[in-house]
């Protein structure tokens, strides 16, 4: 997709110049500062997938569906507890 713009003398210049010392293409620079720009809008990470290496870490129950059954679980803890 080609895209036109106006810029001004001053900016143009700047532009070229930094062209020029990095050795990259106007368009690429361009490119590269709408990239950047672009990606503080993208849709930011979820507070599970910022923490998804964190989750089941260290020790745990070992029990795959205590949040499911954890009356029953507990009703069988405190049975073993109370009837020695």
């Amino acid at each position: 997709m080609t895209l036109s713009i106006r810029l001004d003398q001053n900016m143009e210049q700047q532009l070229a110049r930094a062209a020029a010392q990095s050795g990259l293409s106007k368009s690429e620079i361009v490119k590269q500062s709408l990239r950047d720009y672009l990606a503080k809008f993208s849709p930011k990470k979820t507070p599970y997938e910022l923490g998804k290496d964190l989750f089941d870490k260290g020790p745990g129950s070992g029990i795959g569906d205590l949040s499911t059954r954890r009356k029953e679980y507990l009703t069988e803890i405190l049975r073993a507890k109370h009837s020695r």
